[in-house]
């Protein structure tokens, strides 16, 4: 029974004592009593003013003595305006720390049957990975372990957006203009390579697109809408896709090259099977590097004409409706949504059905309860839709799902334009938070006795330290800045930061060597810093199951530093080798111990190694 549970049976029993009634749990009100009182867990009085018909202040008294009489945890209480704060006696942590000190394992709990399934990265396969997908990845990868971590079987599964006019573009620059280029020609990263034919491939049409201004069937089209009031400049950027599907030559070739692929044209096919095998080599790198791994692909080429038969057998059961022209829709305005279409007149699918047969099949795949899928905030209409259309099929999994919805990373010079080659790929990113943690490290000497590999794998483990907390810290649906700088700041709300608490703690064991523990028993006065941080400790598995539940890493974040944070204070004003007693310091070790490994716990939930030096 954890000490919760305990307190909410001595108030209840508490209540029926005092005052002949009987109450629930769910009647107890609880919190963690605030840092500015005294105290470890705070009752509130007035739910039971009516019970008592008595003041607030008047029943927090009466209950409180009650239950420092009759509850052998707590030790003392005290009173302020109708909130009744609790302390539990030493003997209770004494007790609670010998239990857990060497539990490296703790926070971790029981499995509890199910299985969830997490989609995150997806990515396209006409450019490399950047900084948006570092935000879907960390905080899928992170998710996931949570979820591990809170008892669910995870199945990790990236759905890879491989087909499309995008991948055609790519596809017909290299064609044109590539020479028969490789990446191992070019000495380049794969997903890069690729991208970059992206990228010329919109450089290349926007000069035949300013080209094309000049002529007079442009002047014409532009004369016919200026009466309009629509200057020239405005008008040609509305224009551009209209340009782009009606009168490019580059854009032609582009659709048709599509056309080809939907034809299952040989030649087509083989380019495309090798572009996008450079792409995975790249994607694959950068992968490894954020120590990120899946169980299962889903391809865009495999799933893009599923979903047709669920549409179909949906239309024989009415949950859908078609339209004259023969195509399918359905109607969620009672769900305060809108008149949805699933499929076009011309049978083809729109990306609603497709993700309509790609949960079915992954149900199948894998028989999930859950299904979570980790997708920028620019598709929260797109998932409402889904999971409503899904639970009107009766789809076995449609209570279990989830849009983890995050907001869009910026850098401190502002937004990223892919087709204008503006992002900040992922690859690059890292390398300037490892260049960042390398000056740092220099400048602060402190690992120069290690050799020149294990300097570098520090330096990568507070690299990737700084780039993971700094955007898992943020709650997901907040619109954030990275600022590769101030990632790596050892003083400040980060990832070198943590690690830092948990180095010192290694230090300090060190130094201590090999100790008898045993006198710890016999600490009697503890300080309140020592019962903060243990308060904090116990709360770590509950932290967790409510991360799980909420599907928020950034909880797991912030409490790593404020439990570091709490450390760092307490090494600075006291004594841990050259405590006071052998108690004291046989106390403080198994103290030092413990944050240590729900450091180094809650950390790696985050997908983030600790050193042992730094």
């Amino acid at each position: 029974m954890s000490i919760i549970e305990i307190i909410q049976n001595g108030v209840i029993q508490g209540i029926k004592s005092l005052y002949g009634a009987d109450i629930t749990a769910d009647q107890v009100t609880m919190n963690s009593t605030r840092k500015e009182f005294e105290g470890d867990y705070t009752v509130v009085a007035f739910s039971f003013a009516r019970i008592a018909r008595k003041k607030p202040d008047d029943i927090a008294e009466e209950l409180g003595n009650y239950l420092v009489r009759e509850v052998e945890q707590i030790e003392r209480f005290n009173v302020i305006k109708g909130f009744l704060n609790l302390s539990l006696s030493n003997a209770f942590w004494r007790s609670f720390l010998m239990d857990v000190f060497q539990d490296e394992a703790y926070g971790r709990l029981p499995a509890n049957g199910k299985k969830v399934m997490v989609e995150f990265s997806s990515p396209n396969t006409n450019k490399p990975l950047h900084l948006g997908h570092i935000r879907n990845i960390l905080l899928g990868w992170s998710t996931s372990r949570i979820l591990e971590a809170a008892g669910y079987k995870v199945v990790r599964v990236q759905i890879v957006n491989d087909r499309g006019i995008a991948i055609c573009k790519s596809m017909l620059a290299w064609q044109k203009y590539g020479q028969g280029a490789s990446p191992e020609s070019a000495g380049e990263k794969g997903d890069h390579f690729v991208g970059d034919y992206y990228v010329l491939f919109e450089k290349k049409f926007q000069e035949e697109y300013k080209e094309w201004q000049q002529r007079d069937e442009a002047r014409q089209l532009f004369a016919s809408h200026s009466e309009n009031g629509q200057n020239e400049e405005a008008f040609f950027k509305a224009f551009k896709n209209n340009y782009f599907n009606k009168y490019s030559r580059l854009g032609a070739e582009a659709k048709e090259m599509l056309l080809q692929w939907e034809g299952g044209d040989e030649a087509t096919i083989s380019l495309w099977k090798q572009m996008n095998s450079w792409v995975y080599q790249g994607f694959d790198e950068t992968y490894r590097q954020l120590g990120v791994e899946f169980d299962k692909l889903y391809f865009e080429s495999d799933t893009y004409l599923l979903g047709k038969d669920a549409i179909q057998k949906g239309l024989e059961q009415g949950v859908f409706y078609q339209k004259e022209d023969g195509s399918v829709w359905i109607d969620l305005t009672d769900a305060g949504l809108d008149h949805k279409l699933v499929l076009r007149s011309d049978g083809t699918s729109v990306y609603i059905t497709q993700d309509i047969g790609t949960a079915q099949k992954r149900y199948q795949d894998f028989g999930v309860d859950k299904m979570v899928y980790v997708v920028a905030d620019e598709q929260n209409y797109h998932f409402q839709v889904l999971f409503e259309i899904l639970k009107r099929l009766g789809e076995p999994y449609a209570n279990g799902l989830y849009h983890l919805s995050y907001g869009m990373v910026d850098l401190p010079t502002g937004k990223m334009k892919s087709r204008e080659g503006t992002v900040v790929d992922a690859d690059d990113l890292m390398a300037e938070v490892v260049a960042e943690a390398r000056a740092n490290t220099v400048e602060r000497d402190t690992i120069s006795g290690l050799s020149e590999e294990e300097q570098e794998a520090v330096i990568r483990q507070i690299a990737l330290a700084a780039l993971k907390f700094f955007i898992i810290k943020v709650q997901p649906r907040k619109r954030m800045v990275f600022d590769p700088k101030e990632s790596v700041d050892l003083q400040g709300q980060t990832g070198p930061y943590v690690q830092n608490a948990y180095v010192r703690v290694q230090s300090v064991l060190r130094k201590g060597g090999e100790q008898d523990l045993s006198p710890a028993a016999g600490y009697q006065q503890l300080e309140s810093q020592e019962k903060e941080m243990l308060n904090m400790i116990y709360g770590f598995p509950g932290l967790v199951q409510l991360a799980a539940e909420e599907y928020d890493p950034s909880s797991i974040a912030n409490f790593c530093y404020d439990l570091a944070k709490a450390y760092h204070r307490f090494y600075h004003d006291h004594s841990i080798l050259n405590a006071q007693s052998a108690e004291a310091k046989a106390f403080r070790l198994q103290l030092s111990q413990a944050v240590a490994n729900v450091l180094r716990h809650g950390m790696s939930l985050l997908g983030i190694e600790m050193p042992e030096r730094m």
